[in-house]
């Protein structure tokens, strides 16, 4: 690999990186035209939102409303070529309504991991799996250990 191969991948990491914090740790909805593309394509759009740029938004604005203090945890981020996944814990304490659930003051995570494709320095694809079920464990819309 050349140094121009190895620093584009450091700057996709960094992309990804500096989004996560700013929408989802900062809470900067501006952050979806920053980093994502116009025609950005959510794979699996989170919390039954649409697949492009407004869902993304709308679902930090959702977690954000409930958890004001809402914050993302990279565990670890690995990047090759245009693709960057990450492994990731998120936290916070439920202070407003979510999914029918009221406020209960606790504090909830939410584990999963993202994988991201980037061009010309802006998100143009998301593939995820979160750990919604056991989000709804600890909001105590589902059944079973969680």
């Amino acid at each position: 690999m050349d140094t121009i191969e190895k620093t584009r991948i450091t700057a996709n990491r960094e992309i990804v990186r500096a989004f996560i914090d700013a929408l989802f740790t900062k809470g900067d909805l501006a952050a979806v035209d920053e980093y994502l593309a116009e025609d950005f394509l959510d794979h699996d759009p989170p919390v039954g939102t649409d697949s492009g740029r407004e869902g993304m938004r709308a679902a930090a604005a959702l977690f954000r409303g409930a958890f004001p203090d809402w914050h993302a945890m990279p565990d670890f981020l690995v990047a090759e070529d245009d693709l960057v996944v990450e492994h990731f814990s998120a936290a916070g304490t439920q202070r407003g309504e979510i999914f029918g659930a009221p406020a209960t003051g606790r504090t909830v995570t939410l584990r999963g991991i993202n994988i991201f494709r980037v061009r010309e320095g802006r998100i143009v694809e998301r593939w995820g799996r979160l750990d919604e079920l056991g989000l709804l464990r600890q909001l105590g819309l589902a059944q079973g250990p969680g």
